[in-house]
């Protein structure tokens, strides 16, 4: 037989552009519109149907970026039209960009109740099934012009409605009243299906052929002329094709509806609100039409908005709840980042989710479900246990620029040795559609072939919201069982989980440690004030839950704020978004977390003086929220002063004598002939050159030992260009390392402060448009040198980093994660090792030989890199430079990212153990609160320095009770007694939701607790 398969496919594409999709919608007429433009902010129905209405024509541009406009549709279904399916369709001026990302709207009928979303791919809401004729229509469209700011990666100013201007920028095309032919409709997608699975067959499979001249005999069989009349017709001829099943060894899908809902991104969160709810009306919708739907949806922030804000759509998820259509998933209050929360910050995540989803719906939600945020922290397999939760779901992973990782289903190992059920969906998406490519896609790159036979697919319009359309599940149907297909089941995705589990528990593979994403490595960094905000948010919350917790202990007037602290913590936990706490979103989201994150801290630090206030007053003294005791210097009105205190306790401020603490214990200041400024104190001496630079740092604890490398010198800024090959705000390429700029001249080089107490050198310094200032500040007592930064920064598409050559010779660098670390190599031996070039670290990072160790420590820096470097002559020595990446200052999507001042503090804190790193981490993040107050006995102690208190409060379910969540943080075991400051009448060991698992072992003298490496553990105390 002659190959004509190219002249058939080029026919039916013809026919099918030109004349067959057309004639889905043979019949229209025109809706009368009228418009009123909202002013300012979105505003709820009840006030747009008071709005004064002007006439307003197809044609006509409308919508300044970001503003709402809101139109009457009316009109009359054409007697002659009785009996046929009539449609609204809708189309406001959707352009070439997918729905989410340009205008979208959300119908209402004329009373206001909210009927269904519409957006490019989803323009329609049927008017009736079966028209009477005669029937009056009258709807109400609530249009958002969002405009598209995320074109080519270039700047543009409307990522914030400040800078957006005033032009409209959509032309209004149609708002009708059409009929829906549907055999011409179906005839559509059965066309789509098979057209779209013979392209994905190979050329010498019979099967390909038998559906090419199936089309062929449709297209035969069709009058162009007559689509109408002949579809019935040209279906017939397809019906042989799609009635073949697959075969039994076909790979087997389980698809789950879906709408991936950034919270905030390319649009700011309280645009989300009205994402959600168009996404969520139009699923509800759906679900009445095709029961077999199930939509999977996560965040329990979405929810809430919804429950809120629309009443009638929150009735109609709670119905699809119980229906069964819907499947709440997640057990998150947001898809967060996963590396830079904290780790009672992502308990919470998981805490708050768990709690929405049970109370409000009444589901326990059983997975944990993050297929977008970039990179997943080895914390994650223990929390989610512990929350209840079973398995563990991405995609992301699939975005790799190095390696492809080795498995799709397995158990994923966390640095407890806990393990989670996890999958990623081999098809590579989390918006599929369907389409042949796709499925076909998810079979042949299945890892686990031989193993296993099945696969989620999450399918429909996401990002910026829209969810599955009609048209996907009538595809679905026909996918069924396919021959030449995987087979499709629209399920729950937990009966996916345990049909996997079944399958290949027992023989799956396993994972161990954190899933790392080789690629968006800037998030770490971009946009720093936000994740400054997030990190002083974490240590405050924590703050304000000890201190309020020990006053509604000690005063039982005192009324604990339950409400204040939880609205808190969700809108913190908001904010972790993966768009948000990452940095890739617009400039109005961010401006908008640098004001939140201001209004949380004030908020807090109200709630804890008050709660100090209530404790009664005394001499001045030093409260300490950390659970390690502290030897500080502090400032107190104009002067310093030396306070010693216990974990989670307080202690007096001592007299501004530096000797009151014995011999030698002081700092002290001398210049040299050289210029340089040498700082010291009984366990170190610093030397200051004349570039301001460490020249050197000695370690006096052992024997004078010299930290950084010979001909090195330590805090040496470097500035890069910083190009990305795309995605600004996300990604620091690895060719950013091929150009530096070593910034080594100062303006001035100042000692500003000459001790007892403390010893301060101030060196100034300007480059390009920016200027910096730090402090060397080594007080006395202290084993870690402080240096306080405060940058001017103005810089265009540079990063900045502090790099610190040590000699020490590390194969492996240790980060904090949380509720533990982890080890990375510091080689580069194996692809793998090379991709982890930027790594995220939380309030430390350490590099350590056999018996020594120098930990670099931060308050709000995530982003690190540690490389191998030698130093001296030829033979050279081996040692590791460790750098902080302090700012960048991308362009997209946000212009000015970073632009302006910066204070932070970063240290260095020489022959450092782990658990040195652990403690002087949580002593730089937790500064001591000076207030008056009497002498204060912890609420709880525990005698093994191992294991660290994490969080002090009291329980959710306001009972009294104190919960107290702690983990084993040295990486070993620990033995150790918690004792209560309080009279304890019983304690449980809880899981995360403070729900009891089995009585705590008690003693005479305490709780006994035996914690395996880096084990979390909640106990739940019940005071007499």
């Amino acid at each position: 037989m002659h190959d004509d398969r190219q002249l058939v496919e080029g026919r039916l594409e013809r026919a099918m552009r030109q004349f067959v999709r057309p004639a889905q919608y043979a019949r229209r007429t025109p809706l009368t519109l009228s418009v009123w433009h909202a002013p300012g902010e979105p505003v709820p129905v009840a006030e747009a149907l008071k709005g004064e209405y002007m006439p307003f024509e197809t044609g006509t541009v409308w919508g300044k970026p970001w503003s709402t406009s809101w139109f009457r549709l009316e009109g009359t279904v054409p007697e002659e039209w009785a009996g046929l399916h009539v449609e609204a369709v809708v189309d406001p001026g959707f352009t070439g960009q997918g729905p989410g990302f340009q205008a979208e709207g959300l119908l209402y009928d004329a009373s206001g109740v909210p009927l269904k979303g519409i957006h490019p791919r989803n323009r329609h809401l049927t008017v009736a099934e079966r028209a009477a004729g005669g029937e009056p229509v009258r709807l109400l469209l609530e249009t958002a012009a969002n405009p598209a700011v995320l074109r080519d990666f270039a700047p543009s100013p409307l990522g914030d409605v400040l800078t957006a201007g005033d032009r409209p920028i959509y032309r209004f095309r149609a708002a009708d009243l059409a009929v829906l032919d549907e055999t011409v409709w179906h005839l559509v997608l059965d066309v789509e299906v098979l057209s779209e699975l013979m392209h994905e067959l190979d050329a010498d499979r019979g099967r390909r052929h038998d559906i090419l001249r199936a089309l062929e005999r449709m297209l035969d069989a069709l009058d162009l002329h007559d689509v109408s009349g002949t579809a019935a017709a040209a279906r017939a001829e397809l019906a042989g094709v799609l009635a073949r099943p697959a075969h039994a060894s076909a790979h087997r899908i389980s698809a789950a509806g879906h709408a991936h809902i950034d919270s905030a991104w390319l649009w700011p969160l309280r645009e989300t609100v009205r994402k959600a709810s168009r996404t969520f009306a139009n699923v509800t919708a759906l679900a009445r039409d095709y029961p077999e739907l199930v939509f999977a949806c996560s965040q329990a922030q979405q929810y809430a908005w919804v429950k809120e804000h629309q009443p009638h759509i929150w009735e109609r998820i709670k119905k699809a709840v119980a229906d069964g259509n819907w499947a709440p998933v997640g057990s998150m209050w947001v898809e967060s980042d996963a590396n830079m929360p904290g780790g009672e910050a992502l308990a919470r995540q998981l805490v708050h989710g768990k709690r929405f989803f049970r109370d409000e719906l009444g589901v326990e939600t059983e997975e944990v479900w993050l297929p977008d945020s970039f990179g997943y922290t080895a914390a994650f397999p223990q929390l989610a246990k512990l929350a209840g939760a079973k398995w563990f779901l991405t995609q992301k992973l699939s975005w790799n620029q190095t390696n492809k990782m080795p498995h799709h289903t397995f158990w994923w190992e966390g640095i407890d040795g806990t393990r989670v059920f996890t999958h990623f969906p081999p098809v590579d998406t989390y918006n599929a559609q369907f389409h042949a490519r796709e499925l076909a896609h998810a079979e042949r790159n299945f890892a686990e072939k031989g193993g296993a036979s099945r696969s989620l697919v999450p399918f429909g319009w996401g990002d910026g919201g829209g969810g599955p359309t009609r048209e996907m599940l009538e595809k679905a149907r026909r996918l069924r069982s396919l021959e030449g297909s995987p087979t499709v089941e629209i399920e729950k995705p937990s009966a996916f989980f345990e049909a996997a589990h079944q399958e290949y528990g027992e023989r799956a593979p396993v994972w161990s440690g954190e899933l790392y994403l080789e690629m968006h490595r800037a998030t770490y960094t971009t946009q720093a004030k936000t994740k400054q905000g997030n990190r002083r948010s974490e240590h405050a919350l924590r703050e304000a839950e000890l201190w309020c917790t020990t006053a509604a202990l000690r005063d039982p007037s005192y009324a604990y704020p339950y409400d204040a602290l939880d609205r808190i913590w969700k809108t913190v936990l908001l904010h972790q978004f993966h768009d948000i706490l990452p940095g890739s979103s617009i400039a109005w989201v961010h401006r908008e977390a640098r004001e939140t994150y201001a209004a949380v801290l004030a908020e807090l630090d109200g709630l804890t003086a008050e709660a100090v206030r209530r404790l009664g007053g005394g001499e001045p003294s030093a409260l300490n929220a950390s659970p390690y005791p502290r030897d500080e210097v502090v400032a107190h009105e104009g002067r310093l002063a030396r306070v010693r205190v216990d974990g989670l306790g307080s202690g007096p401020l001592a007299e501004a004598d530096a000797h009151t603490r014995g011999p030698g214990a002081h700092a002290a200041a001398t210049r040299e002939a050289d210029e340089k400024i040498v700082l010291a104190n009984e366990y170190l001496t610093v030397a200051v050159d004349a570039d301001g630079l460490l020249a050197s740092v000695r370690d006096l604890e052992h024997g004078g030992r010299e930290v950084l490398a010979p001909g090195a010198r330590g805090n040496l800024l470097q500035l890069h260009p910083d190009h990305p090959t795309q995605y600004d705000a996300w990604d620091l390429d690895a060719h950013y390392r091929h150009t530096r700029t070593d910034l080594t001249g100062a303006e001035s080089v100042e000692l500003v402060e000459e001790g007892p107490l403390r010893v301060a050198v101030r060196v100034t310094r300007s480059f390009g448009a920016s200027r910096i200032v730090q402090e060397y500040r080594l007080a006395a007592g202290s084993r870690r040198l402080d240096i306080v930064t405060d940058i001017d920064w103005q810089e265009s598409e540079k990063v900045l980093k502090a790099a610190f050559p040590l000699d020490v010779h590390a194969e492996r660098s240790t980060s904090e994660i949380q509720f533990g670390h982890v080890h990375r190599p510091t080689h580069a031996n194996t692809g793998w090792d090379a991709a982890r070039y930027e790594i995220c670290a939380h309030r430390w990072l350490r590099v350590a030989e056999e018996a020594y160790g120098v930990a670099l420590l931060n308050d709000s820096t995530y982003g690190h890199d540690v490389t191998r470097t030698q130093h001296g002559d030829s033979a050279g020595f081996l040692g590791t430079t460790v750098r902080l990446t302090l700012l960048r200052a991308p362009h997209s999507p946000d212009p000015e990212t970073d632009l302006g001042t910066h204070r932070f503090t970063y240290a260095l804190l020489p022959g450092a153990t782990t658990g040195d790193a652990v403690a002087e981490g949580l002593a730089l993040n937790l500064p001591l609160r000076i207030a008056s107050s009497p002498a204060l006995t912890p609420v709880v102690t525990v005698d093994d320095p191992a294991v660290t208190v994490e969080s002090v409060k009291l329980a959710e379910d306001r009972s009294g009770d104190v919960v107290v969540r702690l983990y084993e943080s040295r990486g070993g075991r620990a033995e150790a007694t918690l004792t209560a400051g309080f009279p304890v009448a019983g304690a449980d060991e809880t899981d995360l939701l403070e729900r009891p698992l089995r009585p705590a072992v008690t003693s005479d003298s305490g709780l006994a607790l035996a914690l395996r490496p880096f084990q979390i553990l909640t106990l739940r105390l019940r005071p007499v």
